[in-house]
């Protein structure tokens, strides 16, 4: 075993055996198991008192993860090109599964918002898949456009349209957190893809100002945003989260109180096994644990974005910006997971890549280390000097 690769047999029909990132791999196979040992925790007794099973919601996010495994395996065996060539078809799935949830009688409600679609065992949470969908087709318009968006606003300004668009549709559902990480993951993107700064900090400062007025503007987000400032002040109406989080965070002290046996997630905490399942885990782990599972979530974004680097310098541009979206949007997201449990950020609704109950997320999450582990396969065998010739072909 190299420090580069894991070489696994695989068919004859792929003609190269397959190329596995072993630091990829098990930074992901460590999160996923450490996100069951606290999800199971954290969700005992609520899955007691609803289902009368203890492990409820970790029975169905163990078939989410299966689900996503067998996905990933897929989009392992499916080459880079293909990806690029079905992007416009891509982005016209991503569209319909945002406006078909909000056809009445096929979009799922929970606590007011509109997100999911009953498919089978599962709810499917639409934006998950969507903004896959609309990134990949993104990262191919990247390359097609890229002189364009170098050179003038119209090529800035059709993927934006795009992305307003489907932030709009996001924003009636409602889904506030999931526009914020699209457009940022989108923008981040087309930042590294080489967009004039006049032009990226133009919509950047418009989409800005057009957040704030809609968080302003709306009563339940204003509520959400003036509770984070000081919890304190309404511990037990709009503050009751944070405070219940903070006390969480706070007794785990240095190294925690054991796995099992905090206290907040005892109906004390809400949304204990989703939203706020790091707070849960600094109790039982405590400071020590807290740090070294953040050190999990930086070295799986230094993989993702050296395998970006990788793939700019081979030139393999739309393997890059995909890296490069990705690895923004599990980034972003871990960070404002992290921030709301902290109290650094009003609540969002956004799961922990990983390790908070959410099955759709962790689907497409486990989906996108599976495109991320294709791209690692296809630089290796292209680094090989019988392959760097066919490979320049095939890119021209």
């Amino acid at each position: 075993m190299s420090l580069q690769t894991v070489t696994m047999p695989f068919p004859a029909r792929l003609k190269t055996p397959l190329q596995i990132d072993p630091v990829l791999f098990t930074i992901t196979v460590a999160l996923l198991l450490g996100g069951f040992v606290i999800l199971a925790s954290a969700s005992m007794s609520i899955s007691d008192s609803s289902s009368g099973n203890p492990f409820h919601y970790v029975e169905r996010q163990f078939l989410a993860a299966l689900i996503g495994i067998c996905g990933a395996f897929v989009c392992i065996l499916i080459p880079m090109q293909v990806w690029r060539n079905l992007g416009p078809l891509l982005l016209l799935v991503g569209f319909a599964l945002l406006l078909v949830v909000l056809i009445p009688g096929v979009g799922y409600t929970v606590n007011g918002s509109t997100r999911w679609m009953r498919i089978g065992v599962m709810n499917l949470q639409v934006s998950e898949p969507a903004r896959l969908c609309i990134l990949l087709y993104i990262a191919g318009y990247l390359v097609r456009h890229n002189k364009s968006l170098r050179d003038s606003f119209v090529g800035f300004f059709r993927p934006m349209l795009l992305l307003v668009a489907a932030s709009v549709l996001l924003l009636a559902e409602p889904d506030f957190g999931a526009a914020i990480v699209l457009l940022a993951t989108a923008l981040a993107m087309l930042f590294v893809a080489g967009a004039r700064l006049r032009d990226f900090f133009i919509f950047f400062s418009v989409a800005v100002i057009t957040m704030a007025i809609l968080a302003i503007s709306s009563p339940y987000r204003l509520k959400r945003l003036t509770g984070f400032l000081d919890p304190w002040s309404d511990p037990y109406n709009s503050g009751f989260q944070l405070t219940q989080s903070l006390i969480a965070i706070g007794r785990g002290e240095w190294f925690g109180v054991g796995l099992g046996d905090g206290v907040q997630k005892l109906f004390y905490l809400p949304e204990a096994h989703t939203d706020f399942v790091f707070a849960v885990f600094a109790e039982e782990f405590g400071l020590l644990g807290s740090v070294t599972l953040i050190a999990l979530f930086l070295a799986l974004l230094w993989r993702i974005f050296r395998l970006a680097i990788r793939a700019a310098k081979s030139d393999r541009l739309f393997e890059a910006y995909i890296a490069v979206g990705i690895g923004t949007w599990l980034g972003l997201q871990a960070f404002i997971n992290l921030g709301v449990n902290m109290g650094l950020l009003p609540t969002k609704g956004l799961t922990l890549p990983l390790i908070s109950y959410g099955r759709s997320s962790l689907i497409i999450t486990i989906i996108s280390i599976g495109i991320l582990l294709r791209i690692h396969h296809e630089l290796v065998v292209d680094a090989r000097p019988t392959n760097r010739k066919s490979s320049k072909r095939r890119r021209k």
